[in-house]
């Protein structure tokens, strides 16, 4: 009997044990099956993805009601164009990239020189507020996958008010049929070009008084990580050849563009902080150079960076959040008035070395400055470099700065500035007070959003100009300086304007930068003449503080 025992209660313990193992496996092979299925799925999607003409993106919560254009169920996730706004489930894929054509950026296939193409209508998931353009009644009020839109003048139609005859009609382009460069006309540049033909002026709508085809150049790192949204929403509302992402295209390729366009017509929406402007700036100067002139395009802002000065200046506002509608800003920019900046060439020569070294050169469209905000912006960068994922966000860099600037307050690293340069403005020599910092101004804004030359507005002064060919040199006693000049409780050292500066740094080490972008000098010599205009617009209803003083100006 005791054996019988001792068996039954071996059986048990095995069985026990069994048991265990199975209950602790089976969950483990079950994730890690559907992990494999995951990653599986996933390499498929992203080979559709690649190999498809569609601009795919695919996201886990679709911001709107949204149902699949094949199967016609709700749908929370699955996959959407960026460039058509085709949005479908993850099962309907493959087929809706088959069977639904995107937008085309040019036409193929066309004999002649079309001046004119039809509609090219997607069926559901229309804006709420849309009306149709046969009844004027509120489009995609239904649960359920129903009405047109068009996909170049977002025009929308009740699936009872198609007809066949809007499914032929020629397409208007809408809205910003100004802006908008139509795929008839690159089909028809394209081909006057492989016949070494020149006279574009005989296109449509080349020859139309109002065209102005705008460009769209989107920095997806810039401030609030925001243009990667843009590029979506401009890529639905133009042409997608209008639209360029420069983390993956630099400007100056972007810009040739222009080339194929009419001359002194293209507008330029650069979306990205004041370093992406310049950067855009600079390749124009490049088009320059290689006797592009005359397809020298204006350039607007979209301010997404940090500080967002020029940007300000230029009436764009200090900085977007999304508050305004995309639609609005290309009706921004279509309004906005031509007008012109100076763009100044700064050349550092150190000092030494039986001058062997070559003099480091730069173009400044906003500002210069030795001193504490240009040891703010060099210990700023020197920590966004360590941990660039924390500096996604406008409000964190702004608290960095002034995280650093409360620093400097009290160890005042850049005191007796005086004592370690002298200042020539238009080869004057200038007695400098005691100062901890010295900024030569271009523009009307500094220190994201500060009206510099102005201080409190309390004495007469001449305003500053961006279009004048002057400088304005000021100079501050350290960071709390800075501070108080910001919320106007004091005014800078105003140490005079002109055409041309030139500084000599004597001795020791100092901090400068030239438009945010700063580094630590020794000894050297600066010197900051004129090099150049730059074609900007101006948009006078983004207005900010003191901006009374600002559209005198202009």
């Amino acid at each position: 009997m005791e054996g019988s025992g001792d068996a039954s209660r071996a059986g048990a313990d095995w069985r026990l044990a069994l048991w265990t193992l199975c209950s602790v496996l089976l969950p483990v092979l079950i994730t890690a099956w559907c992990s494999f299925q995951r990653s599986r799925r996933q390499l498929l999607i992203r080979d559709i993805f690649r190999k498809s003409k569609h601009d795919w993106h695919y996201t886990d919560l679709f911001g709107s009601p949204s149902y699949c254009c094949v199967c016609a169920r709700h749908i929370l996730r699955g996959a959407f164009c960026s460039c058509c706004g085709l949005r479908v489930c993850e099962p309907c894929l493959k087929k809706a990239d088959r069977r639904f054509l995107c937008k085309e950026i040019m036409m193929r296939g066309t004999a002649g020189a079309p001046s004119s193409m039809p509609h090219h209508w997607i069926r559901g998931n229309v804006p709420l507020c849309s009306c149709c353009m046969v009844c004027k009644q509120q489009c995609g009020t239904q649960p359920k996958l129903c009405d047109y839109r068009c996909v170049w003048c977002q025009y929308t139609v009740h699936d009872e008010c198609m007809v066949d005859c809007l499914r032929t009609e020629d397409c208007t382009f809408g809205e910003f049929k100004d802006l908008i460069i139509p795929p008839y006309y690159l089909s028809a540049i394209n081909q006057m070009r492989k016949e070494k033909r020149t006279n574009y002026e005989k296109v449509v709508p080349y020859c139309s008084k109002h065209w102005m085809p705008v460009m769209v150049l989107a920095n997806t790192r810039s401030g609030n990580n925001m243009g990667e949204i843009f590029l979506g929403e401009f890529k639905m509302l133009l042409n997608p050849v209008q639209v360029f992402d420069l983390s993956k295209i630099a400007p100056a390729k972007a810009l040739q563009l222009c080339t194929w366009l009419p001359c002194n017509a293209v507008r330029v929406l650069v979306c990205g902080g004041d370093g992406t402007v310049g950067w855009v700036l600079d390749a124009i100067d490049e088009m320059k150079i290689k006797g592009q002139e005359r397809y020298i395009p204006q350039v607007a802002v979209l301010p997404l960076g940090t500080g967002n000065d020029l940007s300000n200046t230029l009436g764009w506002g200090a900085g977007y959040a999304g508050e305004v509608p995309v639609e609005q800003i290309l009706r921004n920019v279509m309004e906005a008035d031509g007008i012109k900046l100076d763009r100044w060439k700064v050349q550092v020569t150190n000092k030494g070395y039986y001058n062997l070294r070559k003099p480091k050169v730069f173009t400044m469209n906003n500002y210069f400055s030795v001193g504490p905000d240009a040891l703010m912006a060099l210990n700023f960068h020197a920590h966004r470099e360590k941990t660039p994922s924390l500096f996604s966000s406008r409000i964190i860099n702004k608290a960095v700065y002034f995280f650093y600037g409360t620093k400097d307050c009290l160890v005042q690293e850049c005191k007796d500035l005086n004592k370690k340069v002298e200042l020539e403005l238009d080869g004057e020599r200038i007695e400098l007070p005691n100062l901890e910092g010295i900024i030569v101004l271009n523009i009307g804004y500094w220190g994201g959003g500060c009206r510099l030359w102005e201080g409190m507005g309390d004495e007469p002064y001449p305003l500053a100009r961006h279009d004048d060919g002057l400088l304005e040199v000021v100079g501050v006693h350290g960071s709390f300086h800075c501070a108080q000049i910001q919320v106007k409780l004091a005014n800078p050292v105003r140490l005079g304007q002109a055409h041309t500066v030139r500084l000599i740094l004597k001795s020791s080490k100092m901090p400068m930068q030239v438009d945010g972008e700063p580094w630590a000098q020794g000894p050297c010599t600066v010197t900051i003449t004129h090099k150049t205009h730059a074609l900007m617009l101006y948009h006078s209803g983004e207005q900010t503080d003191d901006d009374d003083a600002s559209s005198l100006s202009e």
